[in-house]
């Protein structure tokens, strides 16, 4: 798939953080996933799920003291709602994916501020960041490579991973996934970079060197239990599950693992610790 890549201008106020934080006004539906679109799906993952990990995306802006100088770029974007964080301490962005309907979402977000396409990763910036915690250490490895030998010496790089399983109330959800995928995930498949040492050893790969890292409280709250299927499946981690068995098989399954963190109320939340390794080129 295609890859593309667009850069931002620093806007002179706060653009909008809060209302990205709020999107999720669409009734949610328990209903059959095999009807959701790509596009539904990229739009569950803008409205529901990316939410999840701000407290991720502000502490390493915190530590790192994103604000006026900084020139980010963004490896993963998705739908772009660490970049308008950024922006609205007023960084430069630049955001890199594979999805072009996450892409779509990140422009619309972002249109105010936009000045036109940056066709790669070239030199000037001073900060990247690959916050997606879905993707593989072998997918994110080639882009990760190409931006660290393109943005100069000394640079931090940041990469982000799931915390210990014991500490991950949904690594136990992810397990209907990995269960329903195994009669065909090849040997060797990769995997989300949730071991031990994982961060390190991509960072080592992309030619980076580790310079400490930190751990950060991401639960993952729901207003009911439509809202956290929707929210599971787009982030893209059941699809090898569907592709090997059928969407409603897990569906069901995924709503029967996600039973346990429902409250009285009907909300569901899951506690969970993301880590995160600031590198250097």
């Amino acid at each position: 798939m295609a890859s593309t890549l667009y850069r931002e201008t620093r806007p002179g106020t706060r653009l909008g953080a809060r209302e990205a934080r709020a999107r999720d006004s669409r009734p949610p539906q328990a209903g059959a996933p095999d009807e959701a679109t790509p596009d539904d799906r990229a739009r569950d993952w803008a409205e529901i799920q990316e939410r999840m990990l701000v407290p991720l995306y502000e502490a390493v802006y915190d530590r790192l003291e994103v604000g006026t100088d900084t020139r980010l770029l963004a490896l993963g974007c998705g739908s772009g709602l660490a970049l308008l964080l950024a922006a609205a301490r007023g960084a430069a962005v630049a955001g890199y994916d594979t999805d072009q309907r996450k892409l779509a979402l990140a422009r619309e977000r972002l249109l105010p501020v936009r000045k036109g396409p940056c066709a790669d990763f070239g030199p000037g910036f001073d900060l990247v960041t690959a916050f997606d915690p879905a993707v593989s250490g072998a997918d994110l490895l080639p882009p990760l490579t190409a931006a660290a030998r393109s943005v100069g010496k000394g640079v931090p790089v940041v990469l982000a991973g799931w915390g210990p399983p014991e500490r991950c109330a949904t690594s136990r959800v992810l397990r209907v996934a990995e269960r329903l995928a195994e009669p065909r995930r090849p040997a060797g498949a990769a995997t989300r970079l949730s071991g031990r040492d994982d961060l390190e050893e991509t960072a080592r790969a992309a030619g980076l060197r580790p310079d400490g890292s930190g751990r950060v409280s991401c639960p993952f709250g729901y207003p009911d239990l439509g809202s956290a299927v929707r929210g599971m499946l787009s982030t893209g981690l059941f699809d090898a599950a569907a592709q090997a068995t059928d969407r409603q098989q897990v569906e069901k399954e995924l709503a029967e693992a996600l039973h346990p963190y429902r409250r009285a109320d009907g909300t569901v939340r899951m506690e969970n610790v993301f880590r995160y390794l600031v590198a250097r080129t």
